[in-house]
């Protein structure tokens, strides 16, 4: 008996420590609404319709790119539940489409919500519900705001960076220039006009001969255009989203106005806009870029552009690998697997924010030579760097060095 009694003994101490192992394995886990032990629930924001429909592709590669990593058995055992809602561009919308994913959803976080406009009417509430907005797909300057606004963050370079980088550059290779600046009556487009105005100082007054805006509501911009043109400028400062930079381009070559023209990067896609301008109509714009461009010969062999190319023919063949928006979409979405792959079995909504945080010399694949990604506690600002590129052929050719382009938020 005393033997049994033992055994007994033996076991329910050896059941008891499985016990307790198993209470502090649970115990280390912590979630927010949106997390368990098998999924993350990601809420997203996309203008798949609407005068914006071009960057639709970008919330379409991310949704490929999630289904990619379910299958190869999610992010720590987790598998993604990507729900991506249309706001056709529409501030309002964008609203509604918010409360929808954090109140009805209930998603751990929205990720990578696009336009300055609808990211701008829903970031007081975001932040109000201490539910991330996370990654914006914009590159306005007020998401690198981490001390009024800690539950968001931007991604690409600032709007502000890049005219200032253009500035810079005209400062020092065209001092004289006469600057005509065609920009859309948003957050968005004074954003960059902004910039471009802070990188000129003192010399803004005298370059810039013009600001002319149009609304998104405009079926074409021709007229605008027209009137640009007659102010002499032998510069085109060109801050359009995807179907009006086409429509520019295309006006600029049939009225025969040449001037220096500058296409802002967020409508640098050979697909969706220069292919739809036309090849001779867009020769030697020049814009910046912080990711490869499928359409340059030089990343043939390169292993970034090899997987890139394999993800788009086996997950998203039907993409349009030329256009910019599925190489951001890609490029933004392993931002966010790394992110998440960070907070292990922490999947709290704060934990998401220190993460992202949290980025050291990261590198996506498509990530220009020399571009890396920094976070920190006071820095939302993950990308900050680029390089000029002028269109020449059917494809954009990097020239200079890449160039830091840090602006302050």
């Amino acid at each position: 008996m005393p033997a049994v009694t033992g055994k007994l003994a033996a076991a329910s101490f050896a059941l008891a420590l499985i016990a307790a192992s198993t209470s502090t394995a649970s115990a280390q886990k912590k979630y927010d609404s949106g997390a368990t032990d098998t999924e993350i629930k990601i809420g997203n924001i996309m203008p798949y319709s609407g005068p914006a429909s071009a960057y639709g592709i970008i919330g379409r590669t991310e949704a490929a790119y999630f289904k990619k990593i379910n299958e190869e058995g999610g992010i720590n055992g987790r598998k993604i539940n990507f729900i991506s809602y249309d706001d056709a561009y529409s501030p309002p919308k964008a609203v509604e489409q918010a409360r929808k994913l954090v109140e009805s959803d209930e998603v751990l976080f929205i990720f990578n919500s696009l336009g300055t406009p609808s990211n701008s009417a829903i970031q007081k509430y975001m932040n109000s519900k201490k539910v991330p907005q996370l990654f914006v797909a914009t590159g306005a300057t007020k998401w690198n705001d981490p001390q009024n606004f800690p539950w968001t963050m931007g991604w690409q370079p600032s709007y502000q960076s890049e005219t200032q980088i253009y500035a810079k550059w005209l400062l020092k290779n065209k001092p004289d220039a006469k600057i005509a600046v065609l920009f859309q009556n948003d957050d968005y487009g004074k954003d960059y006009l902004k910039g471009l105005k802070d990188g000129l100082g003192s010399k803004a007054a005298s370059m810039i001969v013009m600001e002319e805006s149009y609304e998104t509501s405009e079926p074409t911009i021709d007229n605008h255009i027209i009137k640009l043109k007659a102010t002499g400028a032998d510069v085109f400062m060109n801050i359009t989203t995807p179907k009006f930079a086409a429509q520019a381009i295309k006006k600029n070559a049939e009225i025969g106005w040449k001037p220096l023209h500058f296409l802002n990067n967020v409508s640098a896609s050979v697909g969706s806009v220069i292919k739809p301008a036309g090849f001779d109509a867009a020769q030697d714009v020049v814009s910046a870029a912080y990711l490869k461009d499928t359409t340059d010969k030089q990343w043939d062999n390169d292993a970034g552009m090899k997987a890139y190319v394999e993800f788009m023919t086996k997950y998203f063949p039907e993409g349009d690998k030329t256009d910019n928006g599925t190489v951001v979409g890609y490029g933004v979405a392993q931002t966010l697997v790394q992110v998440l792959k960070q907070c292990g079995d922490d999947l709290t909504r704060e934990n998401v924010m220190k993460q992202a945080a949290s980025l050291k010399d990261f590198r996506t694949e498509m990530l220009l030579p020399g571009i890396k990604i920094n976070t920190g506690p006071g820095d939302f600002a993950p990308i900050s760097s680029l390089q000029l590129q002028r269109f020449k052929g059917e494809r954009w050719e990097l020239f200079g060095d890449v160039i830091s382009a840090d602006a302050g938020g």
